[in-house]
């Protein structure tokens, strides 16, 4: 294993092949739909042949392994030789499932766990021509392609990739068998070959008797050494692949793979110069002039612009510039009680830039959602064939950024929710036709921001939900009463499926019926401080509706007094405010009750919560604030209306945790304390003894 290297070289691996492993599982589902798409599939072939490189470089054996046979499958699909079918994406996302797995025992420094044998034995089977499928024995070629460059060492390994690049003027292209010749010992170390090794070696690449040949002469001609002394621009694997396709005709040239068949140190420069050799003998070539005319220009690559940075750091940068919005809200406090003029115009400018700098720093920690989408398409693919359904996947808005922290703590509840449309919402096919519905149902993600914060949509046209369907199964279970299910709304029976222990499934599968995932989804949400709402029609679909921050290190808020307290509330949270006559409320089976709008809205003192050792009498005049908890409106007394007020979230200290309702803490601009109130953990915790 090669951990032994440099670190940083370990990090780029890992960062890129973390990439390129993210888009292939989009990739090889879009691959199933599209299977006709020549860019896909050169996508396909380069990722795994960019993995492969930078494993072999890194003598991670099992892993080359796997993506080599990946890569070659790909090589024979994208020359038409086989494809795409159903069992063979079956058996590739096997080999994306078991490189990835390795992918993590290296993240970890641990010895990748060699591939299944079995899976191995199907992906050499679909290296070969489907015309062969009967074979008992694979072409030589075949078995030339399967040896790797995991054994070659640092040195090896870089003098092979500048063989790969040959000069592209025209010399190197009339006379590329230059490569053979003794005047080029500094690339072979020294090593010639002769004749009839050489013509061996064109045997294996393309068969006994079935190339050109090339000249002794040709190996050693006084042009071919001059280029090769002469140096020139280098040009890459995909240029030099697509100047074999000019010389051959698209596809009948030597692959990359068949080029990187080696076995050992030794043989690295023979076998790259062969392919370079087999190209000047063909019959249909082109003129030296012409061929490097039509050869892809080699450009310098534009500078690199990105840094790579340790999210610790942004993690420190952003609670410093948290202090900063702190100090920037005490000057404004301190201002208003001041008539200064250059005070009040040094203030401003301040606020200005901290609001500058406050956006620049929450960039940097911003990632697209679709670093969640991406892992969707395959899930979907895998839950449809897996339960015989047809299911097709639309996303819109996956370029939505937020902030990194969001996309990892969203991650396992849209999978929840993702999941449980394929496997409650969609119909069978056959349903489906039944009802006049298309046999292929629809799942909708979308993704799109809002002011200051992100909405996220998770929609379906399948069944629905029966919302008394719904009550009837909270009432078996004990989480509903007869009377609570008759003045229970459409909305709040939706809601029910939330409730710890809830499912609508009889049977338990691999996918549901246990009763758990929904109410985490609701807990992992809730932690964010985001809400979600559901609305759904028996029969057409159901949407369900997400709304969350922007970021989690700075939260706008509405700052209320509760006696002589200050409390934070949750902006995302809050729906209206008004002033109430205190005496117009009414009870309801116990509970004080007011309406809005013609809508009973639960009425509930903050002070009967929070200041339990200092109550004070009611009052008859009061603030209300409305809040949204998932579906359901409450609406809240306070004392005092301060205002709006970004604040940086602290942690309670450690006394603290636990504590039902809290969120956190907060300086105020006024220096003090506030308190964050965790809205759904306050009412899950105390609104009950009140109902």
């Amino acid at each position: 294993m090669g951990f032994e290297v440099d670190e940083d070289i370990l990090q780029d691996f890992l960062v890129e092949a973390s990439e390129i492993l993210e888009q292939l599982s989009e990739q090889l589902v879009t691959l199933e739909r599209q299977p006709d798409d020549k860019d896909l599939l050169n996508a396909i072939f380069r990722g795994f042949h960019t993995v492969k490189g930078g494993a072999g470089f890194l003598s991670l054996t099992a892993l080359v392994d796997t993506c080599h046979k990946a890569e070659n499958v790909f090589d024979i699909l994208r020359t038409g030789q086989r494809h795409v079918t159903s069992e063979l994406m079956d058996v590739i996302l096997r080999a994306l499932d078991t490189v990835n797995n390795m992918f993590a025992e290296i993240q970890n420094r641990q010895e990748p766990t060699p591939a299944d044998p079995q899976l191995l034995e199907e992906l050499k089977r679909y290296c070969r021509p489907a015309s062969e499928d009967e074979a008992d024995v694979a072409p030589v070629a075949t078995a030339a392609a399967d040896a790797t460059i995991a054994d070659l060492g640092e040195a090896d390994y870089r003098q092979m990739l500048d063989q790969l690049a040959p000069d592209t003027s025209a010399d190197s292209v009339s006379e590329p068998a230059s490569g053979a010749s003794a005047d080029n010992s500094a690339a072979s170390d020294g090593d010639d070959i002769s004749d009839d090794e050489f013509e061996a070696l064109l045997d294996q690449l393309h068969g006994a008797g079935k190339h050109s040949g090339v000249p002794a002469s040709a190996a050693s001609s006084p042009s071919a050494s001059q280029s090769t002394d002469d140096g020139g621009d280098e040009i890459d694997d995909l240029e030099f692949e697509a100047l074999l396709d000019q010389l051959h005709g698209a596809g009948k040239g030597p692959s990359i793979a068949a080029e990187e068949a080696v076995s050992t140190p030794a043989q690295a420069a023979p076998a790259q110069q062969a392919p370079a050799a087999v190209t000047a003998s063909a019959p249909a070539a082109p003129s030296a002039d012409k061929a490097a005319a039509k050869a892809p220009a080699h450009h310098n690559a534009p500078p690199d612009t990105s840094v790579r940075v340790d999210t610790r750091i942004l993690d420190n940068i952003m609670n410093m510039v948290g202090e900063l919005v702190l100090v920037r809200n005490r000057l404004l406090s301190l201002d208003a009680n001041h008539d200064d003029e250059d005070i009040s115009k040094t203030v401003a400018n301040l606020d200005a830039v901290t609001g500058d700098l406050q956006g620049a720093v929450m960039k940097t920690r911003m990632q697209p959602i679709k670093k969640v989408f991406g892992r969707f398409p395959r899930v979907v693919r895998d839950m449809a064939r897996n339960m015989g359904k047809e299911i097709n996947l639309e996303m819109v808005g996956e370029d939505t950024d937020l902030d990194k922290n969001l996309v990892e703590a969203l991650a396992d509840p849209l999978v929840h929710l993702v999941r449980n449309s394929c496997d409650h919402g969609i119909e069978m096919p056959a349903e489906r036709e039944a009802a006049g519905k298309a046999r292929a149902g629809v799942i909708r993600l979308t993704a799109s921001q809002e002011g200051d914060h992100i909405l996220l949509g998770i929609e379906d046209d399948g069944a629905g939900m029966d919302p008394e369907k719904l009550k009837g199964i909270a009432m078996k279970r004990g989480i509903l009463d007869a009377d609570g299910a008759a003045r229970m709304s459409d909305g709040e029976a939706y809601n029910l499926i939330f409730a710890p222990g809830f499912s609508t499934k009889q049977e338990i599968t691999d996918v549901s019926g246990r009763g758990v995932g929904m109410d985490v989804v609701k807990t992992g949400i809730n932690s964010v401080n985001g809400s979600i709402v559901i609305d759904s029609e028996k029969g057409k679909g159901t949407r369900l509706q997400i709304k969350v921050p922007l970021t989690l290190a700075i939260l706008p808020t509405l700052m209320v007094l509760v006696g002589k307290q200050t409390f934070a509330l949750p902006l995302t949270n809050v729906n209206e405010i008004f002033h109430l006559d205190l005496t117009r409320t009414s009870s309801v089976d116990g509970q004080l009750t007011i309406v809005v709008r013609n809508h009973a809205i639960p009425l509930f003192y903050l002070q009967d919560w929070l200041l339990k050792g200092e109550r004070q009498p009611r009052k008859t005049q009061g603030h209300v604030v409305i809040v949204v908890v998932g579906n359901q409106q409450v609406g809240f007394v306070v004392d005092g209306l301060i205002g709006q007020e970004e604040v940086v979230i602290k942690p309670l200290d450690q006394l603290l945790h636990g504590t039902p309702g809290m969120a956190g803490a907060t300086i105020t601009s006024d220096g003090g304390i506030a308190l964050i109130l965790d809205l759904a953990g306050l009412i899950k915790a105390y609104a009950r003894r009140y109902a």
